[in-house]
């Protein structure tokens, strides 16, 4: 048997408390051992991650300690890993996380969505919002994550355990935390992306443009395109148009439900582009656009795909792209054009991001073949070293 100080400390308090009848006062625990210390990937340095030892903490009694299973590497990941556009190195990043609770805070019962949390559970982290008592579950559409806290974002402190590129997190009281024990590893991971267009599609919805019968065109079939066009799909939109540069994506944007794609290569200037858009709708313009790149010429663009009185959803510029040069009149005032944009999430939108991964997966849509490429804890440079060479579509870190 695997005993450590850490686990005769544990066992040790929790045959006192029993002696002296408070045996509901020690944090419930997993079944198998903890180890006294966590491995963490952290980013040490532009383009250098290193695997630290940390000491894994007691656990407050709103605490919850997850044993990661899986986590995907986000563009955000890429962006730090590059450039360190916010300043946060060093840090434990990673925040398209799950895992299974390995031990919990005694005045841990339910989760974010009033569903029971057990140790064994399967769980993913949405936001924390400690540092903000004005946002509460009843106000959710009110405020998207920018301003809340995420794991994976935070900057370090003496724990270090609050990202998912490790063994274990340490979910702290105040956080939101979902029980998906009904969804399978994959899915899992999947979950923090889908929610991100999950968010786009309801505020699409909200310009009374986007319908059933609508002619939608999708521009950037990596990752957030593709999710972008699986929801559609799932939505019951079938005329679906993707944009891109690479024909591997597209052909995977015609297996998440595109029925035509346009490779933007193989049309000379913007006019023969936006023809060959036209085209793939048989004759006419979309009802409604969704920008998934980061591009600033991409969004000039995308105003030309867009009949009268049109929509669009930009959700591409998660971080300063740089300024998009567009003509005010011919792109937007005569034409009309309905614009929203698009930047994360709110946390009810992690509650339909749930069962649209089910729906997913009930009609075929084969979300699983977004991650291409996984990789050991070990070997999380290579990891991002394959994504920034955009060599897969979502590259995951897998904990075996």
């Amino acid at each position: 048997m695997d005993i450590n100080s850490s686990n005769i400390e544990e066992i040790v308090r929790q045959v006192l408390d029993s002696m002296n009848g408070k045996t509901a006062s020690a944090p419930k625990a997993s079944g198998g051992p903890i180890p006294a210390k966590s491995r963490v990937a952290m980013l040490t340095g532009l383009e250098k991650y290193e695997i630290k030892e940390f000491p894994i903490p007691e656990l407050g009694d709103d605490d919850i300690l997850v044993k990661v299973e899986g986590c995907g590497v986000c563009g955000t990941d890429a962006h730090e890993f590059k450039r360190d556009p916010f300043g946060l190195i060093p840090v434990v990043l990673g925040h398209e996380g799950t895992g299974e609770i390995v031990k919990m805070g005694k005045n841990v019962k339910k989760d974010s969505a009033g569903k029971p949390l057990n140790v064994g559970d399967k769980v993913v982290t949405c936001m924390i919002f400690r540092d903000d008592p004005n946002i509460t579950m009843f106000d959710l559409n009110k405020q998207n994550v920018g301003g809340a806290d995420v794991y994976g974002l935070l900057p370090d402190d003496d724990i270090h355990l609050n990202g998912w590129f490790a063994d274990y997190i340490v979910v702290r009281g105040g956080s939101t935390i979902f029980n998906v024990s009904d969804l399978d590893l994959d899915s899992r991971i999947l979950i923090e992306p889908c929610a991100v267009l999950i968010h786009a599609v309801e505020r699409a919805k909200t310009t009374g443009i986007l319908r059933f019968n609508s002619r939608v065109v999708v521009q950037g079939c990596g990752p957030i395109g593709l999710i972008c066009i699986a929801i559609l799909r799932t939505m019951g939109v079938e005329n679906i148009v993707a944009v891109d540069g690479e024909d591997k994506r597209l052909d995977f944007a015609r297996q998440m439900g595109a029925n035509a794609v346009v490779n933007f290569k193989n049309h000379k200037g913007i006019e023969a582009l936006a023809d060959g858009v036209k085209n793939a709708f048989g004759g006419y313009y979309a009802d409604f656009a969704f920008q998934c790149t980061g591009s600033p010429i991409a969004h000039a663009n995308i105003y030309k795909f867009i009949r009268n009185g049109g929509g669009l959803c930009e959700l591409g510029f998660f971080i300063n792209g740089g300024d998009a040069t567009i003509n005010p009149h011919f792109d937007i005032c005569s034409k009309e054009i309905t614009t929203v944009g698009s930047w994360v999430y709110t946390l009810r939108d992690y509650a339909t991001t749930f069962d649209f991964l089910k729906r997913a997966k009930a009609i075929g849509i084969p979300l699983e073949k977004l991650i291409t490429h996984r990789f050991p804890l070990s070997e999380i440079n290579e990891a991002h070293i394959t994504n920034l060479k955009m060599e897969g579509l979502k590259i995951a870190i897998i904990n075996k």
